[in-house]
């Protein structure tokens, strides 16, 4: 759970290492350093500070998660559980800046992703069919809802649900 800052320094801390054993003819503890920074740096690209970013977002700190998402070089590397979480919050922060656009972009991308179950996909499609409601798209607000209705399973997810349903009925 490091940020890039602290991930660099800790591979060049196992590089000095590697190193340090090869200049001692230590080629077994070398090696052991080697495969710890590969390891840093296969997790820096799959991982990335995503698990960081959501203690911040679970905290309310929606200034700091958005800088640490940032720190992300490509969510397309990201592992495919990791993705979905990143999308998620991204689109959540884009949400509570009242960016509606980038919030659905960020949604749709998130709901291609696995997340913690299928409640978790039941609410990123009730944020789409909310938004979709927005721009009054009844016809596309009705499919989410359909797909939701499928995923739901804690009441308040269907209580959402209904709602939205009974506001696309009426467009």
């Amino acid at each position: 759970m490091y940020n890039t800052k602290g991930r660099y320094a800790l591979m060049a801390i196992f590089v000095i290492a590697a190193l340090a054993c090869l200049f001692y003819e230590q080629y077994q503890l070398a090696a052991l350093a080697g495969l710890f920074f590969a390891f840093v740096l296969w997790s820096h690209f799959k991982h990335s500070s995503v698990l960081l970013a959501s203690k911040y977002f679970k905290n309310g700190e929606y200034e700091k998660a958005e800088r640490i998402l940032a720190e992300v070089p490509n969510p397309d590397r990201l592992a495919r559980n990791r993705r979905g979480y990143y999308e998620f919050m991204r689109a959540n922060i884009a949400l509570k800046k009242e960016d509606y656009d980038v919030a659905e972009h960020h949604f749709q991308i998130a709901s291609r992703f696995p997340l913690g179950g299928k409640n978790d996909k039941a609410f990123v499609l009730i944020h789409l069919a909310n938004l979709a409601l927005r721009k009054k798209d009844g016809e596309r607000s009705r499919a989410y809802i359909a797909k939701a209705k499928e995923l739901a399973s804690t009441p308040k997810a269907k209580e959402i649900i209904n709602k939205i349903e009974i506001e696309a009925n009426n467009l």
